[in-house]
């Protein structure tokens, strides 16, 4: 769980990529360049990746981190997988 202090930050980030999102509509609405479209897709992508890199750190300080401290192998084995499962996904999707 995030604390309230990275909840209202990544809300915020969140709030400035809708507004991205919207302008980047408006864009291919007015027809505009192509290549600026793609660059502002990028950016996109790039502060949704920062999101992502937010929630997770998150996730691994708390809980993960909670599982490893835990005596329940059971638990620490299902969180090393959940966390290979990601980074595998991501290598195919990379």
């Amino acid at each position: 769980m995030m604390s309230p202090e990275e909840t209202a930050k990544t809300i915020a980030r969140l709030k400035r990529i809708e507004g991205q999102v919207r302008g980047l509509q408006k864009m291919v609405e007015e027809e505009r360049y192509c290549l600026d479209i793609v660059a502002q897709t990028r950016s996109v992508a790039a502060a949704l990746r920062g999101v992502e890199n937010i929630v997770l750190e998150n996730h691994l300080n708390t809980c993960v981190a909670d599982a490893m401290r835990s005596p329940d192998e059971e638990e620490q084995r299902k969180k090393v997988a959940e966390v290979m499962a990601l980074i595998s996904q991501t290598r195919k999707n990379g």
